[in-house]
């Protein structure tokens, strides 16, 4: 397990998104691992979700007061990327902007860089 800052951010109202929803887990000592796997149009999409405990190739990014797990392989592909939380007419959800997407699919979904 490493520790080590600013390949992935959290604006404050993800934050307190991710805190809302760890509420309505009834814990508040989850991590939120982000993570890109491959599949859909363009070959890689993302992947969000709580777990107890980091695994040991895990960097452990603590933002915001949120504790925010990435795998070796995802952080090649998340550098330098920020999580935030949109409301709008449209609907409401969370929005990765990465700086690394050379292309993404129509469908919004999936992605592609240049590695």
């Amino acid at each position: 397990m490493e520790s080590v800052q600013k390949i992935v951010t959290i604006t404050p109202k993800a934050a307190e998104k991710v805190k809302e929803f760890m509420k309505q887990e009834g814990r508040d000592d989850l991590y939120l691992r982000i993570y890109v796997s491959g599949g859909g149009c363009a070959g890689l999409s993302y992947g969000m979700g709580f777990e107890e405990k980091p695994e040991d190739d895990d960097f452990v990014i603590e933002e915001q007061g949120i504790k925010l797990l990435v795998d070796s392989y995802s952080s090649n592909y998340l550098k330098g990327t920020e999580i935030d939380y949109i409301e709008s007419l449209m609907g409401a959800g969370f929005k990765i902007n990465n700086p690394n997407v050379t292309r993404t699919c129509s469908c919004g979904h999936s992605f592609s860089t240049e590695e």
